[in-house]
């Protein structure tokens, strides 16, 4: 029998026990059971003196059930004034219990012994399928579920079940529409989520918690500092069923997936195109806008996508960064390298259609197929022997200042205004 059980023996009228019998009784039941001393401040609603001195309450609210110790904040109620204490800090805000070693601060004791072993490493509970292991109980029996498959929670509204009840909380909010925490110290914005608020307030204040401790870089989220970790582990856990490619991040998966399924969800209102990915809309959607926001301070040229200034940017630099393993010779673009390895490698890929000739790159079949259509004659020879470079590879004007040659003498000039300071 547990101690909110004991019901003491109070008789009324001639049949009355005396206090002093009242007390001894209820110790001697306390013993039988094994249940300790009843603090009077949970159990009992009225008061009676025993002879002793000492305050004895009766059980009214016990034995009906009833729940006496009730919030004035919310309402709610408890069966024991030490729960409505514990309860009330989250209306107070009151933190007792501190981590020594972070300073990080708990409303429960036992919230406090779990987090302590974050810092000591101590997980004792392993799953016996992939032997992960966790700090808390609730924590296995919830990642158990990614084995077994069970999803316990589902959605009134649309049938999509969730392994965790928090998950389903936050889903459904996508049916509502409800953004119910409001930034309003900054901007304005609204968020489903109170840790997604959390998360966008550090834009504001500049915070970032989550130190990696690897490379000392910091983040606003745990989620991506634990997405940034696996550049050091190498763990890429998402895996592509159809080709096996593996990925850091879910959202990368998934963009990746839609290369099999042929999915272009992303559409372009001025030409109606479609695209996988909505960065490549956006950049696509400058073409129309003519927008050119990347802008090299060396020439003032402007590009579209910041990728081609930083490939532009290596005409000034001199910088090649990729380099053939066979004959050593340095390129500045990827996709020149792989054209020039066919060279090594025997492999045409580009065959013509009219003559069954193959070809290393697609800009020497093009040229070739002039052949076939008649539109590849020149009126002069010097054009002739100026668009053959194109063939031999000829490129006899040369940079005395970088080394780098060209086979038209206006590229040469052209460059040389580099060097010059001024803008080609």
């Amino acid at each position: 029998m547990k101690h909110e059980d004991v019901v003491l023996p109070v008789s009324l009228g001639s049949e009355q026990t005396s206090a002093g019998a009242l007390c001894t009784n209820t110790s001697q039941r306390q013993m039988e059971n094994n249940t300790g001393p009843v603090e009077s401040h949970q159990s009992f609603d009225d008061e009676s003196e025993c002879e002793n001195g000492s305050t004895v309450k009766r059980s009214q609210g016990i034995r009906t059930g009833e729940k006496l110790n009730q919030c004035s904040d919310c309402g709610k109620s408890f069966s024991q004034r030490s729960y409505l204490k514990i309860h009330q800090r989250i209306h107070t805000g009151e933190k007792p219990y501190h981590c020594s070693e972070c300073g990080k601060s708990f409303i429960r004791q036992n919230h406090l012994r779990l987090h302590q072993r974050l810092h000591t490493g101590d997980m004792p509970f392993e799953c016996s399928e992939c032997g992960k292991k966790y700090n808390h109980q609730l924590h296995l029996q919830i990642h158990q579920r990614t084995h077994t498959g069970e999803k316990p929670y589902q959605c009134s509204d649309c049938g999509k079940r969730f392994i965790q009840k928090s998950h389903l909380l936050r889903h459904q909010v996508t049916h509502t529409g409800e953004k119910p925490h409001r930034c309003s110290e900054y901007c304005g914005q609204s968020f489903r989520e109170s840790g997604t608020l959390k998360a966008h307030q550090r834009i504001h204040t500049g915070e970032k918690p989550y130190d990696c401790l690897d490379c000392g870089k910091s983040f606003t989220r745990q989620s991506d500092l634990q997405v940034h970790q696996r550049i050091h582990t190498g763990e890429k856990p998402y895996y592509c069923s159809d080709c096996g490619k593996s990925f850091r991040e879910s959202g990368a998966l998934k963009t990746h997936q839609r290369i099999h399924t042929g999915e272009k969800p992303y559409h372009c209102s001025q030409c109606g195109q479609s695209f996988a990915i909505q960065n490549h809309l956006q950049i696509h959607q400058r073409v129309h806008t003519g927008e050119k926001p990347y802008h090299c301070s060396d020439c003032g040229k402007s590009f579209a996508v910041q990728s081609n200034l930083q490939r532009h940017q290596r005409i000034h630099t001199g910088e090649k960064p990729y380099h053939c393993s066979e004959c050593g010779k340095s390129f500045r673009e990827s996709g020149t390298l792989k054209t020039h390895q066919r060279i090594h490698k025997g492999e045409k890929p580009y065959y013509c259609p009219d003559c069954e000739m193959s070809f290393t790159d697609r800009c020497a079949l093009l040229m070739h197929q002039c052949v076939h259509t008649g539109q590849g004659h020149f009126r002069e020879s010097r054009a002739l022997r100026t668009h053959q470079r194109i063939h031999t590879g000829e490129k006899p004007y040369q940079c005395l200042e970088c080394d780098m040659s060209f086979n038209r003498l206006n590229h040469l000039q052209r460059h040389l205004r580099i060097h010059a300071g001024e803008k080609p």
